[in-house]
């Protein structure tokens, strides 16, 4: 019996040690209707019209990568994204942001 307590409050521990915070993020696959680039460059806001819904959906990005992809036009309107995004208050932010095809 000692051998159990000891091992569940060892499990539990280590539970509360390791433990992270889970996230909710959201799927998407949907056409970019337009990118607004911030003047300093250093975000952006890309909004995509989702496959399933037809509705659209604005999504902050802030990543280095896909702003210079921005830039250069690596992607642009009209292409087709796959994207993540995590809700944070009013503004949903993209944690992944490719094209379907690649790139």
């Amino acid at each position: 019996m000692k051998k159990l307590a000891a091992a569940l409050s060892l499990a539990v521990a280590f539970t509360l040690a390791t433990g992270t915070v889970v996230r909710a993020e959201e799927k998407l696959l949907g056409v970019v209707a337009k990118i607004d680039v911030s003047t300093d460059g250093n975000s952006a806001v890309a909004t995509l019209k989702d496959a399933k819904s037809g509705q659209t959906v604005d999504l902050a990005v802030e990543d280095k990568v896909t702003l210079d992809k921005f830039k250069d036009h690596r992607i642009s309107a009209g292409d087709e994204i796959k994207a993540k995004y995590e809700k944070q208050g009013a503004k949903n932010v993209a944690t992944y942001f490719k094209k379907a095809a690649g790139c």
